[in-house]
């Protein structure tokens, strides 16, 4: 078996689909099949079941996928440490939204000024998708929003910041300074969709009250759920770096939540087996330096 086999197992296994496979790896579809079904007669073994024009990985398969990407990681490692890859390569880096938003743009510009030859691919998307990527060797960092429990990631701290409860400012709530979770329940909310940090941090929250959510609204967009809140549509709780303007133009009020911790940190992340070159030590040094100085 040949690396090519064990990379289109990895890249049909991440997409589950043979057809999305083929057209990432620029391929014709005839071709990834076959080169699974030699796998699979090689080994003995079905890597994945084929019900209703649908595929499913086996318990073979996922088996197989962690060595697999393990070989496929090991080579990306071997020729970043080989190749000059400062000079040359590509540097994947991911972010949740509100990083992605607010704080990775300028970092990727300090970058540019260091390694102005690298070429840099950003993705942004929500937390769990991109900690996703990581374990899937698709991205070099990431940057989100709270702690990562995985033992395949390591992590590292690098910047500060907190939810806020904000409402229109002819809400009801808009005269209070601080609110119980509890007197929250009663009201209509707009948040983020399923899968991002923020979202599962106040469902959490909500849920350790014993307390249900009055989702009425989800939406990626940050700015269409600051709208729906400025038109008076319900109330939501979204990062303090993304709001902040608004809140300072009066357009929104930001209430305290006196029985919820809305604080948390940021971290840069990575696969535990990553080698970083030193063009990716010296993108987290200036992550750790939010300032530039």
């Amino acid at each position: 078996m040949t690396l090519k086999h064990m990379n289109i197992f990895v890249r049909v296994y991440q997409n589950q689909s043979i057809t999305k496979a083929a057209q990432e790896l620029h391929m014709v579809q005839p071709a990834v099949s076959i080169a699974i079904k030699e796998l699979e007669k090689y080994y003995g073994i079905q890597l994945f079941d084929r019900i209703s024009r649908h595929i499913y990985p086996t318990e073979h398969g996922k088996r197989f996928y962690q060595y697999a990407l393990h070989i496929v990681s090991l080579f990306d490692e071997m020729e970043a440490q080989i190749k000059d890859w400062d000079n040359l390569g590509e540097f994947r880096v991911g972010s949740s939204i509100t990083i992605g938003t607010s704080f990775l743009p300028l970092k990727i510009r300090e970058f540019h000024r260091l390694y102005p030859s690298i070429k840099v691919s950003a993705h942004i998307k929500n937390s769990e998708t991109i900690i996703q990527y990581i374990l899937d060797n698709q991205l070099d960092i990431a940057l989100v929003e709270g702690s990562v429990s995985n033992p395949q990631i390591v992590q590292q701290p690098f910047l500060s910041d907190h939810l806020c409860l904000i409402a229109a400012s002819d809400h009801p709530l808009s005269a209070r300074q601080s609110v119980t979770t509890a007197e929250l329940e009663p009201y209509d909310f707009l948040l983020r969709e399923p899968g991002s940090a923020g979202r599962n941090m106040i469902a959490g929250i909500f849920a350790g009250h014993n307390l249900n959510i009055r989702l009425i609204w989800e939406s990626a967009s940050t700015q269409a759920l600051v709208c729906g809140v400025k038109n008076g549509l319900g109330l939501s709780v979204l990062p303090y770096m993304l709001i902040r303007d608004e809140l300072s133009k009066g357009t929104i009020r930001s209430i305290t939540i006196s029985d919820a911790d809305l604080s948390r940190e940021y971290y840069i992340i990575y696969h535990k087996n990553k080698y970083l070159s030193r063009s990716a030590k010296d993108f987290i040094r200036l992550c750790q330096n939010p300032s530039g100085e």
